[in-house]
């Protein structure tokens, strides 16, 4: 087998002979370059595993590095070397494609660590995004993130409403990237009592306070050389956001009551069905760590978004729960029709009803109880009613325009809805439009 070959990019002789004597001790080959020109002569004349650059070159920077080899050679990880506490150029060099950043003066530990997880992208590894199921356009995008943002280690924030599947987004940029065999330490941050917060994060000693009767390492601790996806961390209280910041840009921590801190290899994966940036501007959450999770934004679609994949998703589901069920036809109609403000979870639920419910061994639209389970969830107001007849009067008036504009071709006025035509057809029938 081949050693690994790394290019190492600075014009400090001392630093290039730094990097060049850790790799050698890690079984890695190096070749040098002292500025962006030599660099990109040698990117065109090998296949590198890794590139580590220094971000101030004599004819450049390693930000137009990183961007260049985005096109250029986008199959090598690349990390950059920034100034200590420069947090802004190390966030944009992420938002550019970077993989990693270390700070000087460097730590040769994380260095190690870096150039270890940037070999394991190199090999061949899973199609997780593969298990997300779907077909619409908007979840083939997602997948295609998911497999990009996976090989990087910038935190990623996922948006989405509830029930959407924040966490299988989560779990699958895990799955399919260099960390796949450290752990996936899933938080949920609203669940933990805020007196308790730092403990469970950063562990403590044994009589930091009363009840601490042995050494506990944190949820971040157990997640060493994995992943920490911290689920609804618009509910993580203020002080904490605070020391959540230092874990991410120093990569440590300091349990309750330790004297000394503790690095920490983690990558950072973060979710909420809130509007950060709105809660940012209102002061409820700090400016900084939103900039820093922030590094990369996947958005997972509501179900009502997704077309057709609303009766693929009910078929998976039925498969699993009972193969001798079926829909019938006016069911998967309904489904088509159905806004799912409770998304895949509400379908998950809603179906697991109707197969304990059914006796006929088909379900029916009735069997689904879709006006009950909006109701019983506590979403619908008093005015429900009211509120139900006007969007009815203004589906029904923009289905009429389309039908007209396109002299009632429902295959065109479908898409100029951007609805399939089985959707089309049911609301068609559902609003009485002749």
């Amino acid at each position: 087998m081949n050693q690994p070959l790394a290019l190492v990019i600075d014009d400090e002789p001392d630093i290039c002979e730094l990097l060049t004597l850790t790799l050698g001790r890690m079984d890695v080959q190096t070749e040098t370059a002292m500025d962006v020109a030599g660099a990109k002569a040698l990117l065109g004349e090998h296949d590198f595993d890794i590139c580590l650059t220094d971000m101030r070159l004599p004819d450049g920077d390693g930000l137009e590095l990183v961007e260049w080899m985005q096109s250029n050679a986008s199959g090598v990880p690349v990390a950059v070397i920034t100034a200590h506490g420069n947090v802004e150029t190390a966030v944009q060099a992420l938002k550019l494609g970077a993989f990693d950043f270390i700070s000087k003066p460097l730590d040769l530990g994380n260095l190690r660590t870096i150039v270890e997880n940037a070999l394991r992208v190199r090999a061949p590894g899973q199609e997780g995004g593969s298990r997300l199921l779907g077909e619409s356009k908007r979840m083939a995008d997602l997948r295609e993130m998911i497999d990009r943002v996976a090989q990087s280690q910038a935190p990623v924030h996922i948006s989405g409403e509830s029930g959407t599947g924040k966490e299988l987004v989560a779990r699958l940029i895990h799955d399919s990237g260099p960390r796949s065999e450290g752990p996936f330490v899933p938080v949920n941050c609203g669940a933990i009592p805020a007196e308790l917060v730092e403990s469970e994060f950063f562990g403590h000693r044994k009589g930091s306070f009363t009840g601490a009767v042995n050494d506990k390492a944190g949820l971040v601790q157990c997640a060493q050389d994995g992943t920490l996806f911290l689920d609804e961390i618009a509910d993580l209280p203020l002080a904490m956001q605070v020391k959540l910041l230092r874990v991410i840009q120093e990569k440590k921590v300091r349990p309750v009551g330790a004297a000394q801190e503790e690095s920490v290899d983690v990558r950072i994966l973060s979710a909420t069905h809130k509007n950060l940036s709105q809660m940012v501007a209102d002061g409820e959450f700090r400016e900084d760590l939103y900039y820093r999770i922030n590094v990369i934004e996947l958005h997972v679609p509501a179900l009502r978004e997704r077309g057709d994949d609303i009766l693929l998703l009910a078929d998976h589901i039925l498969g699993r729960l009972n193969n001798s069920m079926m829909l019938a036809d006016e069911a998967r109609d309904a489904l088509l029709g159905y806004a799912f403000p409770g998304n895949v979870r509400e379908l998950e639920n809603m179906l697991e009803r109707a197969v304990t419910l059914c006796t006929s061994g088909r379900i029916s639209a009735d069997d689904l109880h879709m006006r009950e389970s909006t109701e019983a969830s506590g979403s619908r107001p008093a005015i429900a009613g009211q509120l139900g007849e006007q969007v009815e009067d203004v589906q029904r008036q923009a289905i009429v325009d389309a039908l007209e504009k396109t002299r009632y071709n429902k295959t065109a006025a479908a898409k100029l809805l951007g609805l399939s035509f089985r959707q089309l057809r049911y609301r068609i029938k559902k609003l009485g439009i002749e």
